[in-house]
């Protein structure tokens, strides 16, 4: 009897967290777009890019910008087909044109669609579902992933039950529209650090996000950070948002920012190596409990582990060669 690979045996009938890279990088107008891409091509496919509808557009050039986005990853260019897109916000009369256009134009590259400024679930219920109907009825072939910004008070009210809704692949977290919104009760040097992470209000509502989006098999994605000159800040954000907070995912907003959240969500190496062995273990017998250095271990352990070696996969980290080849190589995944 063939080895079970581990998403057939220890997540059966259960949702798995999407394996997608810790990084999500923002890019607006076309030249950074490019430069994105071509970053992405260079540093390896670790890190998402998000081409931005909301705030890249010009006002009154909507469409023009989003008949750019569909060039731009409809090209060559886009080597990895790693890119999404955010449109624009549930009041603003070209979001649907804006899904018209990168999912009926794009819809077969497009990695996912970013809602933002949702101040309800019935809003995120009624923009994935156009998205859909759009990737349906423009035969994109699959259904477009989405990511929802929880950056409103009702939003967050209904985080929960957003995270539970249909293709949601990420929850994201909009700390500087979340302050913005608080009418100056919070002031705005908990946009930055430490406040952003001492706050009580901005820490009540990081960790449910990171909550509401773990329930339902959703990952968690930090804001950004505001800084743009000196990388070790962001790596200390990014560290603190990982370990300290759960959330598996942090934007970026400049080409220097990518490197250090990459490098601060990366698994421990030590970790790594333990838990292939581990699964290695695990695989041999069928996925019994097993005893490894001098502890027991069942799928419980083993789920976490494999969550680990899929994060070391998209970040980058070296795995061992043994499960490299059991658990990411061609014929393993095809078995």
């Amino acid at each position: 009897m063939a080895a079970k690979h581990p998403n057939e045996a220890l997540f059966a009938g259960e949702k798995s967290l999407p394996v997608i890279p810790a990084c999500e990088h923002f890019a607006g107008s076309e030249k950074l777009i490019t430069k994105a891409l071509e970053l992405q091509v260079k540093l390896g496919p670790v890190f998402d890019i998000t081409c931005d509808c909301e705030d890249g557009a010009e006002a009154g050039r909507e469409q023009a910008h989003a008949e750019m986005i569909v060039s731009v990853l409809t090209s060559a260019k886009n080597t990895h087909a790693m890119a999404g897109a955010r449109i624009h916000d549930y009041t603003h009369p070209h979001w649907k044109k804006d899904v018209d256009i990168l999912v009926g134009g794009a819809g077969a590259k497009l990695a996912y669609v970013t809602i933002p400024k949702c101040t309800s679930v019935a809003q995120a219920e009624e923009m994935i579902g156009y998205i859909q109907k759009v990737a349906k009825d423009t035969k994109a072939g699959r259904e477009i992933p989405v990511h929802v910004l929880v950056e409103t008070h009702g939003a967050l009210h209904d985080a929960y039950r957003i995270a539970a809704l249909p293709s949601v692949q990420v929850l994201d977290f909009g700390l500087m529209d979340f302050v913005s919104g608080h009418h100056g009760a919070v002031h705005a040097s908990n946009m930055r650090s430490p406040g952003q992470f001492e706050h009580a209000l901005i820490v009540r509502a990081k960790t449910e996000v990171v909550a509401s989006a773990l329930a339902h098999g959703v990952v968690p994605a930090h804001n950004v950070s505001l800084d743009l000159k000196n990388p070790y800040n962001v790596f200390r954000d990014a560290w603190k948002a990982r370990n300290e907070f759960g959330f598996l995912r942090m934007w970026s907003i400049h080409p220097s920012q990518i490197q250090a959240i990459v490098d601060a969500m990366k698994p421990d190496l030590g970790e790594v190596a333990d838990g292939a062995a581990i699964l290695l273990a695990a695989q041999k017998v069928n996925w019994g409990p097993i005893q490894y250095d001098g502890e027991l271990h069942d799928r419980a352990t083993y789920r976490y582990f494999w969550t680990l070696l899929q994060k070391a996969s998209v970040t980058g980290v070296s795995i061992p060669e043994e499960a490299d080849e059991a658990f990411f190589s061609k014929k393993a995944v095809a078995a």
